[in-house]
């Protein structure tokens, strides 16, 4: 007796859900990763962990982000070799191993060299998840489902500040990194549950197989690509971004970039710490974490919507300018009720701002430069992100940590700068540019 089709078809969006669901639980212990060392920074200076002082520990906060620039940076090559798979599960073992060095460390050095790792882990996870949750998305959901996909970071982040609460009170600092050794337990259900890539698949000449899972799962088997760019085909795409006028808006986007990564890495490393330093509790100071991820998920909600009806670049210079607003206003000691709603607006404007420079970049390039262009923005962003860690550190060893929300504020409101002249001097329209929604590491 065979299966109706209504049956089948129902079988396998269940299936694909499956696939994205994963791929959720493995982004939810990123942002924990990502985010947790923020969250128990507090702890560690009032208890002069490791006798760690300020300036080390923006040190680092940024070996976190240079692992993440690494991580990033290597995953398309090592995804290419070895599968998208194979990669995932590789990057989860290893910011959870990294973690738990974290927790036996007994010094900053091997601290830090447990944070630089867990960093290359969670830099090549995020792109690698977004490349399957491409992959089996339900069909015509694909964009819809990046974006959910990408709450999940922010999910992580709320989940940080609640390990922060509950566990490292009564058990210390070191309990809240045990807790990031959680995630090796879900390794062993990525390797049972989780297919290979198709694309990946199709690549690699497996169209058998690619194609009884694509019937499996219920999606559109990915057309085989032309291979990547080698050689001076690569290079030619590069030097494009700098042909004639472009060269400006290159460096404007990657500029608007730059201050924008510093931003968001900034804030959610130095947030309780800032927020303590005005004269908060440390439980109202981990609350702000909280509600600063959850305005981010709010945020890559309401951005994609209104980018689609007023355009990227104005959403995403008008999205900075609110975020500069909201940052500032952190620097001043307001009632807590209302310092609250500011954290949590600043969250929803600050956290989709850096995405809405990459749909602004898509959009105003050509189809032929587009990854390119793309590619390069976000990695050039990606050294801010290695420096707002690094210069909230330097301002509060040097007690001017009066001044990190003002620094941080002045990144926001030059990034809008960057992003508004850019917008404005490239104001084509999208012929082309009908792309599927540009979704990149923030």
């Amino acid at each position: 007796m065979s299966s109706s089709p209504s049956a089948v078809s129902s079988r396998g969006s269940r299936l694909a859900l499956l696939v994205v669901g994963l791929c959720w639980v493995a982004v939810l212990f990123d942002g924990l990763d990502m985010f947790i060392y923020g969250s128990v920074l507090p702890h560690m200076l009032d208890e002069h962990a490791l006798g760690l002082t300020s300036g080390q520990a923006g040190d680092l906060g940024s070996y976190a982000t240079f692992g993440m620039l690494v991580g990033a940076l290597a995953a398309g090559t090592v995804s290419d070799r070895v599968g998208r798979k194979k990669l995932m599960i590789g990057c989860v073992t290893l910011f959870s191993l990294a973690s738990g060095l974290c927790a036996v460390s007994g010094s900053v050095a091997v601290f830090g060299l447990g944070r630089t790792l867990a960093g290359i882990g969670l830099g090549g996870l995020l792109p690698t998840a977004i490349s399957m949750v491409s992959d089996y998305a339900p069909r015509g959901r694909g964009a819809l489902t990046i974006g959910l996909l990408m709450t999940a970071h922010h999910a992580g982040g709320i989940l940080s500040a609640y390990v922060a609460l509950w566990i490292v009170e009564p058990l210390g600092w070191r309990a809240a990194f045990w807790v990031c050794v959680v995630p090796l337990l879900f390794v062993p259900v990525l390797a049972k549950v989780m297919p290979e890539s198709l694309s990946f698949l199709v690549a690699q000449g497996r169209t058998e197989e690619a194609g009884a899972l694509a019937r499996r799962f219920e999606v559109e088997l990915p057309a085989a690509a032309s291979g990547r760019p080698v050689g001076g085909e690569r290079w030619a795409s590069f030097f494009n971004l700098f042909r004639g006028g472009e060269w400006i808006q290159t460096l404007l986007y990657w500029l608007a970039s730059f201050g924008g990564l510093l931003l968001v890495y900034g804030v959610a490393t130095w947030l309780p710490t800032l927020m303590r330093s005005e004269g908060y509790e440390l439980g109202s100071a981990l609350t702000f974490v909280v509600l600063f991820n959850l305005g981010g998920i709010v945020g890559m909600l309401v951005a994609g919507r209104a980018s689609d009806r007023f355009g990227a670049p104005r959403i995403s210079a008008i999205w900075f300018a609110l975020t500069a607003a909201g940052v500032f206003l952190l620097s001043v000691h307001m009632p807590l009720a209302l310092t609250f709603v500011v954290v949590f607006l600043t969250g929803v404007f600050l956290n989709s701002a850096q995405t809405m420079i990459y749909a602004t970049v898509s959009i105003r390039s050509s189809a032929a430069n587009r990854a390119t262009a793309v590619g390069w923005t976000s990695g050039m962003g990606r050294f801010g992100a290695v420096f707002g860690p690094w210069l909230g550190g330097q301002l509060l060893a040097a007690d001017r940590g009066d001044w990190g929300f003002t620094a941080f504020a002045l990144a926001g409101a030059a990034s809008m700068v960057f992003i508004g002249v850019a917008a404005l001097r490239s104001a084509r329209p999208a012929r082309d540019d009908t792309a599927r929604p540009v979704a990149t590491t923030a």
